[in-house]
């Protein structure tokens, strides 16, 4: 599954941990933002990580989900290149 993560985090201890739980999960974008392709049981257990995190009265993680052919469709204009996961063994 395609997602984008973006999350507003006042409190810098818990905004670097959320970072980089979400680093191992996927791409950084920008400050607060990340792309992700991972499986549904990945997805599960980013969720309850982050939901162990976060404090819901102060903290907002966002999840985006986008299908295959609006993944497609994501149009980029300068920032860091997206990262080929590719695997090729010779």
């Amino acid at each position: 599954m395609y997602l984008v993560i973006s999350y507003d985090i006042p409190d810098d201890k818990r905004r670097t941990k959320i970072h980089k739980i979400l680093k191992s999960y996927g791409q950084w974008m920008q400050y607060s933002v990340f792309e992700c392709i991972i499986t549904e049981t990945q997805y599960a257990k980013l969720r309850l990580r982050l939901s162990k995190l976060i404090q819901p009265e102060q903290d907002s993680v966002r999840f985006y989900t986008l299908c295959a052919c609006c993944y497609g469709k994501v149009e980029r204009l300068g920032g860091e290149a997206v990262r080929d996961d590719t695997i090729f063994f010779v």
